[in-house]
């Protein structure tokens, strides 16, 4: 009876050591949306309501994903999609979403992507397509994009390219909160060109 109940402890603690050897590394997730949204100077402040809505962002395949995808600063073509570190939500919304935010809180607009806008309000509609968004192992953050901006009142669109880079420091970490200062000064740009569109519409690319 003892050595039965010896032989039973045993085959516990191995299966809890078993179990606690095939368990893997926590998934961890990342926002690009910053913690806090800062408020518009008083100077850009609208006397009129600004409506801004944000078209879903164009970027290529192989950022579509939940995955964090990296690249080391080196020769090749290799680059490592990480399971285990990932986006709070698929890419292509976190950033949709960060921008939204972003130019709402640079310009005093309201954001009525997801619905809201009075039907007797011009909007400025947002669409961007992401050409680079390139995390580099311990170094940096890269981007390159354009923009187009239409109000809905008018027949003339602007299409601006911007061009970007964030140091981070080392381990992933470090590379998402580079990613996040980078969508942040982009939605800056995007920010004070549609001010200044909205200022006078034959403004140019803001550089």
């Amino acid at each position: 009876m003892k050595f039965s109940s010896i032989t039973k402890a045993l085959a516990v603690l191995s299966a809890a050591a078993l179990a606690a050897g095939c368990a893997g590394p926590k998934d961890r997730y990342y926002t690009l949306a910053a913690i806090s949204e800062a408020t518009a100077p008083a100077s850009t402040l609208q006397s009129a309501p600004l409506f801004i809505e944000m078209a879903p962002v164009a970027l290529p395949e192989r950022l579509a994903r939940p995955q964090m995808v990296v690249r080391k600063d080196a020769p090749g073509a290799e680059v490592r999609v990480l399971e285990q570190h990932r986006w709070a939500s698929s890419f292509e919304n976190e950033l949709r979403d960060a921008l939204a935010a972003g130019v709402a809180g640079r310009t005093g607009a309201v954001d009525v992507t997801k619905g809201g806008r009075p039907a007797s309000q011009p909007v400025w509609r947002i669409a961007v397509q992401v050409r680079q968004f390139d995390a580099v192992e311990d170094q940096r953050v890269d981007t390159a994009m354009t923009w187009t901006l239409r109000r809905v009142d008018r027949d003339a669109a602007l299409s601006c390219s911007w061009s970007a880079s964030e140091k981070a420091g080392a381990g992933i970490d470090a590379l998402a909160v580079g990613a996040q200062r980078l969508a942040r000064r982009a939605a800056d740009a995007i920010g004070d060109q549609v001010l200044a569109l909205q200022a006078s519409a034959s403004a140019a690319c803001i550089r």
